[in-house]
């Protein structure tokens, strides 16, 4: 379908879904952080904690989206995910009482696999990467008559995911707003709410340059996928739906490496005691690499986005 033709989000629709799912979803924290305390200076610094989200991570507030805006069939909900759409999916759904399956890739983090299947829904790993697993959901759909939920390229989620912006705007209202960027959909819909009221900086993995590379060829294109946040920052290519609102609202696509991403982790861990996963990590990465350089003065906000992860052993 030409992009043209697709229902494009906009700032009325993410407070409409913001109101449908506002008693299902936690309205996550925001601390401010001394940037001396991470070794930088000269501006401020606000961590939106979205990893204390239902299901750890932004991706349950998509999820809510769909599943109260969408009539799920006697046969429920399939979706593909690297892990964290699949924890929120099957979050929402047991919530609703909606049978849920999950197709996942091998890349899948195992922790998050566990954690669909312990909230009752069924996970099937498939394929290397996303995109073979989010073939088999679609098949399982059309087979099955089971209502399609997906990670990043559809309306519901993407003003699902916009919520965090409404969030963020009332908390800090940060000047610009630093957000790990995969698929597109959490960035697009936080763009579609802001609208150019702030400045939105999307962080990606050098190992997959999704959206940088769309961003540069004017369109979604293929992307190499793989690094160290690959559950979570490497689909094939962004979403049709959002690489509109991306292209218009986003500043600029900052690229870090696997190694500032896991120093990164370290760091919220050893100065605020959060524990995130790669993903979540990546914006401070932008900031600790040099990567996103802040002007004096200026209010920077983090979306700490996900910290589904089995990295800290309390044993």
């Amino acid at each position: 379908m030409p992009v043209a033709a697709l229902k494009l989000t906009c700032r009325q629709d993410v407070e409409d879904a913001y109101r449908q799912i506002v008693p299902h979803v936690r309205r996550t924290p925001v601390i401010e952080v001394d940037p001396q305390d991470f070794g930088l200076d000269g501006f401020r610094l606000f961590l939106k904690l979205e990893l204390m989200q239902h299901g750890g991570s932004f991706k349950t507030r998509g999820a809510f989206a769909n599943l109260l805006c969408r009539r799920a069939p006697a046969a429920g909900v399939v979706a593909a995910s690297g892990g964290n759409h699949g924890v929120a999916v099957a979050f929402a759904a047991a919530r609703t009482g909606v049978p849920a399956t999950i197709f996942v890739p091998t890349a899948s983090n195992p922790a998050k696999v566990e954690a669909i299947r312990a909230l009752g829904a069924e996970a099937r790993v498939v394929g290397e990467r996303y995109d073979e697993a989010r073939a088999a959901a679609e098949a399982h759909a059309e087979a099955t008559g089971a209502l399609s939920i997906h990670a990043y390229d559809s309306h519901e989620t993407l003003c699902g995911q916009g919520t965090v912006a409404l969030e963020f705007e009332a908390q800090a209202a940060p000047d610009t707003v630093l957000v790990a960027t995969g698929g597109g959909g959490l960035i697009s819909g936080m763009a579609a709410y802001l609208s150019g009221l702030r400045r939105l900086v999307a962080v990606e993995p050098e190992a997959a340059p999704t959206l940088h590379m769309a961003l540069a060829a004017g369109r979604p294109v293929d992307a190499p996928g793989g690094g160290v946040a690959a559950d979570s920052l490497a689909p094939r290519r962004v979403g049709e739906i959002g690489f509109p609102l991306a292209k218009r609202y986003v500043a600029r696509s900052a690229l870090v490496s696997d190694a500032a991403i896991v120093e990164a982790q370290k760091r919220l861990w050893s100065v605020c005691r959060v524990a995130a996963e790669p993903a979540g990590a990546a914006a401070l990465a932008a900031l600790l690499s040099g990567a996103y350089k802040p002007d004096r003065g200026e209010a920077v906000g983090l979306l700490v986005c996900g910290g589904n992860t089995d990295a800290v052993n309390f044993a």
